[in-house]
């Protein structure tokens, strides 16, 4: 049999984050915080409304960017949430987040453009990029606490020479970090970006999960450069409905639909008309979830220090990126792998999110408290026994 297959996707691997919540899952009493799964169910009126579509026969081809019905309502559910002024010919309507993110970049991209990418970070850019035969060029943010800098950024930029620097990737609230940009730091980042004409990947999936202040869109300062991702996932915890949005400029919108095209052709009928629901009636729907989750990540963050875990400021999103504490193991995938052998407790380790990310381990707190509590325990034992 021919092997001869595409080079660039024979040199990528499938996520070792994937592999790892995998491999331990086959393990009976294995407690996981692995995988950003909200442990909520999608809202009720919003099942709803995708029982209702189904028995209603909307079972047929739409629009490829989506109904416009749908593409104009959530164009006012962001402008309400981030005060923006998008409407819904700013809209695609995607498969999931993730398949905005392959879209945006396939409309981006040329072979040997160079897209930064500040890390740690949720690897998904990272082959998505290179399947477009261009080139990531990470920039670790971990001595300025996982905080991209206007500085850092100027300096990648200055170092790429003569590369057209076509793209920077923003992920925030962030996962791993659950770190997320003040209003006055995304002003700042703003103005490099603007000086140098660059794209920008803006992955908000997470806004809605913001905790210490309202989260703001960068779009809010350069709107013709942004293209913000974003998603029903999170905010109406309906990971399995497959549901997003790409909102963008026009003139970009216009070009990526013929990408979007030819990978899905359109969203899935019945999902929309419950994405529909979501974004007309389920404004609050997130804010009943992000009371619980703070409640959480504070348990988790007075529990855990103690132990000589250290902390990332986890503004949003239901990850703390910890620092493994002195005693313990320090290679993350060493620490991850011992302590899911003796004491049946999976993390991620943070190698697996890019430069910046060794010597962390991601941990989930969307899970139950009971399961936190366990996860505690566990970890107190762990850290005892070094």
């Amino acid at each position: 049999m021919r092997e001869d297959f595409n080079e660039v996707v024979k040199s990528i691997a499938v996520s070792d984050i994937r592999q790892f919540d995998n491999e331990v899952s086959q393990i009976p009493g294995m407690l996981k915080l692995t995988l950003g799964e909200p442990d909520f169910n999608t809202p009720e009126h919003v099942k709803q409304a995708g029982i209702k579509a189904i028995e209603n026969n909307e079972s047929h081809y739409t629009p490829n960017p989506g109904t416009p019905e749908l593409r104009q309502a959530a164009a006012e559910y962001y402008n309400a949430k981030f005060k923006l002024h998008y409407s819904g010919k700013n809209v695609i309507t995607t498969v999931g987040a993730t398949e905005g993110i392959a879209a945006v970049l396939q409309t981006l991209l040329n072979p040997d453009d160079v897209v930064l990418i500040p890390t740690p970070i949720f690897p998904i850019y990272i082959p998505d990029t290179q399947l477009n035969h261009a080139t990531p060029v990470f920039i670790d943010t971990s001595a300025d606490g996982f905080v991209l800098t206007p500085q850092r950024l100027e300096a990648a930029i200055q170092a790429q020479g003569n590369k057209t620097v076509k793209a920077l990737v923003l992920n925030y609230p962030s996962n791993p970090t659950g770190v997320t940009y003040s209003s006055a730091e995304l002003a700042e980042l703003a103005k490099v970006i603007k000086a140098h004409q660059l794209w920008v990947l803006s992955d908000e999936i997470y806004g809605e999960l913001s905790y210490s202040e309202p989260h703001t869109s960068l779009a809010s300062y350069i709107p013709d450069q942004v293209i913000m991702v974003n998603g029903l996932s999170k905010s109406h915890a309906m990971t399995g409905w497959r549901l997003g949005f790409v909102l963008a400029p026009t003139s970009f919108v216009e070009q990526m639909v013929k990408a979007h095209q030819y990978m899905v052709t359109a969203p899935t009928t019945m999902v929309q008309a419950a994405a529909l629901e979501a974004v007309k009636h389920g404004q609050g729907d997130s804010a009943i979830m992000a009371v619980e989750y703070k409640k959480r990540r504070d348990y988790l963050i007075s529990a855990l220090q103690p132990l000589g875990f250290k902390m990332a400021r986890p503004d949003g999103a239901f990850y703390l990126f910890a620092k493994i504490p002195a005693s313990c193991p320090q290679k993350s995938w060493d620490f991850v792998r011992d302590l899911a052998k003796t004491e049946k407790l999976a993390l991620i380790p943070g190698i697996s999110f890019g430069p910046g990310g060794e010597g962390y381990v991601r941990i989930s707190y969307a899970a139950s408290m009971e399961n936190l509590q366990k996860a505690v325990t566990k970890l107190q034992a762990y850290v005892a026994k070094h």
